[in-house]
């Protein structure tokens, strides 16, 4: 279920704005990304998996509010982000 780690720094190297970068808003965000897509598809495949369920929607709460932060701190990093993940704007 979890990342592993080759996947894990392929995306922090992506998204990282600088070297060693890995807890800014982007790298955090699309690392969200990446957990919420693989539990939605293990939710695909297990629909009865409440507790899953919840860890899924407390992850896209985390995902809303940090997205939340960049848009209103510094709107041109939110827009290339959202394009990036391909994520929808709100």
């Amino acid at each position: 279920m979890a990342l592993n780690l080759e996947k894990k720094q392929e995306i922090i190297k992506a998204f990282a704005t600088k070297e060693n970068d890995t807890g800014s808003c982007e790298v955090q965000i699309a690392l969200l990304n990446e957990r919420i897509k693989l539990l939605t598809e293990h939710l695909k495949a297990n629909p009865k998996d409440h507790s899953s369920r919840l860890g899924l929607l407390k992850l896209v709460a985390q995902r809303r509010n940090l997205l939340k932060y960049i848009k209103r701190t510094d709107h041109a990093r939110y827009v290339v982000l959202i394009e990036k993940l391909g994520i929808k704007d709100r």
